[in-house]
């Protein structure tokens, strides 16, 4: 599962408002605001947490899980 932290992040690499991530997902802003304020997995329905992680993968971020060294995001090449 995806943190509010790598939301944040990953909105931030796109350059993305709330807003734009919001509509893109199909969720309100307000879900996402909350979402990206939590510490660690954020407790939201599984499928708003789903739609949020494709939305955000299909415009070309990658999660990196935890690994010991604190989970992460990155953007694809090319």
């Amino acid at each position: 599962m995806i943190t509010g932290a790598q939301i944040r992040m990953a909105r931030g690499h796109l350059k993305w408002s709330v807003e734009r991530l919001a509509t893109d997902a199909g969720i309100g802003a307000s879900t996402v605001k909350r979402m990206e304020a939590t510490d660690g997995v954020p407790s939201s329905s599984a499928q708003n947490l789903d739609a949020i992680q494709r939305t955000l993968e299909s415009a070309g971020v990658t999660f990196i899980a935890e690994n010991g060294g604190g989970p992460g995001v990155r953007l694809r090449k090319g």
